[in-house]
Parts: C-alpha cells; structure tokens; sequence
C-alpha cells in the first residue's frame, strides 16, 4: 500500500502529536509501564495500515477521511485510544465504544454505519464487525465437522439492525445458511434459535447493560450456550485475530439462493400456516412486519419462521400455578420497563398470554431507541441501562408515576429488562413496618419502593419452586440428580435454600458462560467423560476456593466449589443464578451436543424468562395475603434452616469505565494496592466496616492474563470477617468493561423476629460502609 503524499504528510503530524501525547501522559503519571511502551509500539503501525489501505474505501466509505479529518483536529487521545490495541476478546466476545461520547453516536445515528468517525481496531465499527465476522465464518468452514448455519439477531443499540445485515452479507459470502432477525430482538431469542433451528453459531449485536457508546459482537455455539473456553481460544487465535482487509467479502442479499436465507420474527399469522417441506417443515410461519422499508425481506417474505412465538410457548411450559394467575381474586398489578430494548413486546405479550390482565407498559421507556434518552449522556457521566442499578429503578418509577399517576398506589411491582433482554429487574413496594430496612441507596431516605435485589429474588423463586413440587408430589422428584449452579459473588442464601432441601451446589466463576459449562462438565460426567479433568480414581475432588490443595497457584478454570454433588451424580438443573440480574434453568441431559437440556431453557440467561417467573411468585404470595419483602422475611430469613444474608455490589466507576489508556494505568494501580492488602492482611490486619479482616484469598485463573499481565486476578480478591467465610467482601475486575466491581455479603445469624428488621437495616448499612472502607485504602474513592 503506497500513501498519497497528502497522507504521507497526514502520517508524520499524527507520528509527532500522538508522540508528544504520549509523553506527556507518561510525564503526568497517567500513562506508565507496559501500557506507554505498547502506545509507542503498536500505535502509529496501526494507523499508517489503515490509512492507506484503499481496500477500505471499498469496505467502509468515508472511514479514511473520518481518520484524516481527526488528525487535522489533532485528536490525539481518541486516536491512541482507537489504534494502541485491537479488540480485546472475552469470554462471549467482543465489546467496546462505538464513539467516545454522545455527539459521536448522534451522528452514527443520523448519517448512518459509514459516517466519518474516528474507527479503528479498538472501537466497534463496520470493519471491525466485518473483521470478526470473517474470521468466524473461516473457523467454521475448516473446522470439522464443518459449521453450516449461522443466526444473527440484534437489540435495539444504535445502528444495530444496519451492522447485522452487513454481517449476514458476510456469512453469505462465505456459504452459510443465514437465519436472520427482521427486527431488534432478544439475546435470548437468538439463544433459543440456534438449537431449536438446528444452527451452528448464534452472533448477537449488543452491548448489553453498557451506556449508549458501547456495541459488542456475542457469540454462541451450536446449543445457544457460548464457546468453550479451548474453541474459544482457537477461534481467536488460529482466525479472528489472523484475518486482514482481504478476507472481507459480501454478497447482497436479494441474490442469496432462496435456501440460503430466512427471516426470524415477523407478526403471529392466525391461518396456522407453516413451513411445508424440508428440514423444518411444521415451523410456524410469521407474516411481515408491517410499515418496513421496500426490500426489507430480500424477496422472501414467505420464509420468515416466527421464532418468537416459540419462545414464548416454551417459557409459558415453566410456569407452576398457570391456573392460579387466570383465577386471581385480586388481579397482580405489574408495570414493565424495556428501558427503550428489545423486551418491548415480548415481555408483556409474555405476561398477557398467561392471564396478567393489568400489565401496564411505561411508554416513556418503550420505543427502541439505543441512545436511551431517559439516562444520563454527559460525556464521564453517562449511565447505564441496567435494570439491576437503583437510578434504573428511579427512572422507572418516575416514568410509571408521571404516565399513571392513578395506579401507583396499588402496582404490585415493575419489571424491566435490559437492552438485549438477557437481565431481569424487579422493583416492588415497601410496607411502611419495613422501610427502615430499605433506604434508598443514593440519599438514604426511606421510600415506598425498592429494587429488590437478584441475590433475593431468585432464592425466593428458588424457595417457590421447590415448595411447590414438594407439596404437590409429596417429595422432589429426582431429588438425588438435582442441583443448583450459581457463581461465587452470588447469595450463599440461595446455597442454603437448596441445601435445605437437599439439592446439590456448584459454584463457578463470574459469567452465565461459566454456569453452563459446569452444568455440561456435570452432564459429561453421566456420559463417562471427564472433559474438564474434575476426577481423581473417579471420584469429585473437594475443590477450596478455586482450588484443589492450597498449593495451587492458579485456580481451575470453571469451578470455584461445590456441596453434595455426590461425586458427579447430580445431573439434573433445576436453577442457574448470577448475581446480576441473569437467571435460567438448564435442565438434564440433553439428548446431543446441540440441543438444550432435557426439559430446560437457554443455556444462558433470559431477563423475559425470568420476568414471568417473578411475576408468577408474585402472584403466589398475593394470593397468601403476602407482600414479597415479608415472605422473603418469613420463609427464608427465619427459617432456622437459612438465615439471614445481606449482599451489596457496587461498581468503580459507578458509570461507564476507566477511559482510555490512562484508565488501564488507573485500574492497574487500584489492583495492585489491593494485591497489597491480600499479601498483608497478617502483617498488616485491617478493618472494613468495624470488622476485622480475618482471612483473604486471591483468584487467578490466568484465562485473562494474556490481555492483561501474568498473575491477573480475574476473579478478585475476596476478604473474609469471620471463620465460618460466610461473611466478606470482593474486589473483582470486570470481564467485559474496564471496571472494578465490589461485592459484599453479611452473614446475620438467626435474629428474633423482632429485631429481624432492625437486624437487615444494620448488615445494609455495614455493607456499604465497608466497600467505602476498602474503596479508601486502595484508591478507588467516588
């Protein structure tokens, strides 16, 4: 590639400015080590490759001038930042901003995929999908045996619907099979598509909970779940990672043979038609959106399969007490939130089809629209979507109270997922005798509502579930296969619901990709197969801490721990939970490699699925004469058997994350006075809170050492306050944003029921004294 001299001059401007940026970061102490020698070295070499590749014109119109343009600004951080470093590629994927603030997105919104932008190997855009798509298709074409078909979906993030038939284009071109969204859809949607169409990879565009800046790429293997940590690996570092600017190719999609494509979605047809003849004739057919552009449908708008109304059939199989929702005496009362995501219409319809009969719909909040304009945009202050924070929950309540001022009074509780839908919220009324216990967490004032957390719902769904198979059967049916799986920063309330009734614990690291694949090891196991190496002369070892003896410098890649699992025999799932806000239900073993469990769900999380099942509980506990806060009090805080846990999770930042290259320097730092306080907690004993620190643990599992440093603690650091480890507090890096998370649980013993309120109040207050505690001995103050 041969630069024009107006580049050539372009060239030596950025080499001089980026340089003197550079050093002047290094100079303040915002840059330092390693991250300002792979500036120097990857930077300007990255830059000048796609500057003058005129391959891009071809590929991404305009994506050259939008560079030039950024030079003659000298906007040499957004460029450092764009060019210093590809992609990182996580557990699902990838994930980064498309732009670094709103007047960025703004214009990708306006002028459309090709706007002249600053791109590069470190943002989301055009190429960089395209780049990734490649590779993908590539490791499918050779990989044996031979990957064929392919779903793509996105949400409602900005652009979305334009990069995902860019992307299909790809896949065309290369000879794939492509099942394509014909609207913004659920990540769960396409989790359940790729095993139920027979598929080989699910590709989601979304960035889930992140701020308006964000987009990502998800992956999924042929069972809906993500890939296995060594497929992964291989796909990244054999493929994506090796493809250049030749490897893009398209083919338009109105050219596709007509076997070549299908539409997923469309409207619920009520002639029954379906698919007539081949590999998925009896599929219920969909008819065409209405009000789409000419040509939305390349031609085959008698091939759109609708998926949605088979995901729907399949998560109303899991409700309990359907009769009890159609017969309520006093109708549940729900309000639902999609925070402007693609739950729009799959959530209520859910909850209508199943008899809620007043399911109002926060209009504020509903039409798809990735700049979500309820949240704060301010460039370092922009908020995320996210149903599991509290201001989510105050922008829904605010939004319910200004549309239905009337209804307030008597809402039972509001429900909102996330953009792509995979994350459930649930915010219910507080009764005036538990209002002390629930203070709002940014004012600290007692309100008549609060965001429940998932650490509290899912065990009570928990509760619920097995409640009800035990008082209508007598006794848990399989008892002996049945086991919950739950990552290690989730409640050990839920650890001590199952127990009681005599379920099987697995506990893995952070990621719903975790959670299913320690189900599959468990599942692998009832094969004969020991894929993940968990037996010693064909027996479970006792893992502690990640570990099996304390010798161990790294930790198992999967497991953290796990309670009466009966040496591999519990095979069945009965729950899947994570602390933030994702819940399913895998099931038994499936009946092959590509399918879902034996009478279970996606293989990852569902925010829609785990709507339904909030609202069914819900319902259960009206009709007792209960309000949720009080049953979670009576059935499981005093229950002898269980106790009372208290948890608390903030972020660092409590927005977005640390920017830029100065941010990995700043995370860095924080890390490394914490790996401080774990090295010296016994020379040096601290105090979170008024509690002594009595015990620390680091968890290294060196799956994100190459993109960060050898001995990264990608699962944290965990600080205990008692000898039984049922009371701490964990420092953990995020795994798809640069970010720090803080998790706290409190154990509180066995209060009396008078002072049970009194008691949750104290553990809260603790909770959150001790992460400001910690947030001030390692630098990470608000």
């Amino acid at each position: 590639m041969v630069a024009s001299p107006e580049d050539v001059q372009l060239l030596e401007q950025a080499e001089a400015g980026i340089t003197a940026y550079l050093k002047a970061e290094r100079g303040a102490g915002r840059i330092a080590g390693t991250y300002y020698e792979d500036a120097v070295a990857r930077t300007m070499p990255n830059l000048r490759k796609w500057l003058t590749a005129e391959k891009l014109d071809e590929i991404s119109p305009n994506l050259r001038e939008g560079l030039r343009i950024a030079i003659r600004n000298e906007q040499w951080e957004a460029l450092t930042n764009a060019y210093s470093r590809d992609v990182a590629f996580g557990t699902g994927g990838i994930r980064e901003k498309m732009g670094s603030d709103s007047r960025v997105i703004a214009k990708l919104k306006d002028e459309g995929i090709h706007v002249p932008i600053i791109k590069g190997p470190n943002t989301i855009n055009d190429v960089v999908y395209l780049l990734t798509s490649a590779g993908t298709a590539r490791f499918g074409r050779e990989r044996s045996p031979r990957l064929e078909k392919v779903v793509v979906g996105f949400d409602s993030r900005v652009r979305g619907g334009d990069f995902a038939r860019m992307i299909a284009s790809l896949f065309l071109a290369y000879d794939y099979t492509v099942y394509l969204f014909d609207e913004a859809c659920l990540y769960p949607s396409v989790t359940y598509a790729v095993p139920t169409l027979r598929a080989d990879i699910g590709v989601f565009i979304s960035a889930s909970h992140n701020d308006l800046r964000y987009n990502g790429y998800k992956l999924s293997c042929q069972n809906g779940s993500q890939f296995d940590p060594a497929e992964r690996d291989k796909l990244y570092q054999d493929y994506i990672s090796q493809v250049t600017f030749d490897d893009i190719k398209r083919a338009k999609l109105d050219d596709a043979p007509e076997e070549k494509l299908w539409f997923l979605g469309g409207v619920p047809n009520r002639t029954g038609k379906a698919v007539e003849s081949g590999e998925h004739a009896g599929l219920p057919l969909g008819d065409p959106l209405p009000d789409v552009p000419s040509g939305h449908y390349a031609g085959r708008e008698r091939r759109i399969i609708d998926i949605h109304t088979m995901h729907v059939n399949h998560v109303k199989g899991f409700l309990l007490r359907p009769e009890m929702i159609t017969s309520m005496k006093k109708p549940l009362s729900i309000g639902f939130s999609a925070f402007n995501g693609s739950g729009r219409k799959a959530v209520p319809r859910l909850l209508q089809e199943v008899g809620f009969k007043e399911v109002r719909r926060i209009m504020k909040l509903d039409p798809l629209d990735g700049t979500f304009p309820a949240f704060c945009s301010d460039p370092g202050k922009e908020q995320q979507p996210d149903p599991g924070d509290w201001r989510a929950a105050d922008v829904a309540v605010g939004a319910f109270k200004e549309e239905y001022p009337e209804a307030w009074d008597g809402v039972d509780l509001i429900v909102g997922t996330d953009p792509d839908a995979d994350r459930c919220g649930v915010i219910v009324k507080v009764p005036e005798h538990q209002r002390a216990a629930y203070v709002h967490p940014g004012t600290g004032e007692q309100r008549d509502y609060t965001l429940i957390s998932a650490d509290d719902a899912w065990s009570l769904i928990l509760w619920y579930r097995l409640g009800f198979e035990k008082e209508k059967y007598g006794a848990i049916r399989d008892l002996e296969k049945q086991f919950i799986v739950l990552s290690h920063t989730t409640t050990d309330l839920l650890t001590r619901v199952a127990r009681k009734f005599d379920l099987g614990v697995l506990k893995t690291w952070v990621g719903f990709a975790q959670l299913a694949a320690g189900t599959r090891a468990m599942w692998d196991l009832q094969k004969g197969k020991d894929t993940d190496g968990l037996t010693e002369a064909g027996r479970l070892p006792h893992y502690v801490e990640g570990r099996r003896s304390a010798d161990d410098k790294v930790c198992n890649r999967t497991f953290h721990s796990w309670e009466a699992m009966d040496n591999g025999k519990r095979c069945i799932n009965v729950a899947a939970l994570e602390q933030s806000n994702g819940f399913s239900i895998l099931g038994g073993l499936p009946p092959d490699e590509r399918s879902l469990g034996a009478n279970g769900h996606v293989r990852d999380k569902d925010g829609t699925f785990a709507a339904v099942l909030v609202a069914e509980l819900a319902a259960y506990a009206k009709e007792q004469g209960m309000h949720l806060l009080d049953m979670l009090d009576e059935k499981l805080y005093l229950d002898p058997e269980v106790g009372l846990f208290i948890t608390f999770y903030e972020p660092d930042p409590i927005d977005g994350e640390y920017e830029g290259l100065a941010g990995y320097t700043k995370k860095r730092g924080i890390l490394d006075r914490a790996e401080d306080l774990f090295a010296d907690y016994r020379t040096r004993p601290f105090t979170l809170a008024g509690m002594d620190v009595v015990g620390a643990v680091a968890y290294r599992t060196g799956k994100y050492d190459r993109v960060n440093w050898p001995g990264f603690p990608d699962e944290g650091y965990r600080f205990y306050f008692s000898e039984d480890r049922l009371s701490h507090l964990t420092i953990r890096p995020s795994g798809t944003s640069n970010a720090l998370r803080f998790h706290v649980q409190l154990y509180g013993g066995h209060p009396a029921r008078e002072e049970l309120i009194a008691r949750k109040a104290e553990l809260r207050a603790r909770a959150a004294q001790a992460v400001l505690d910690v947030r001030a001995l390692i630098g990470a103050e608000k």
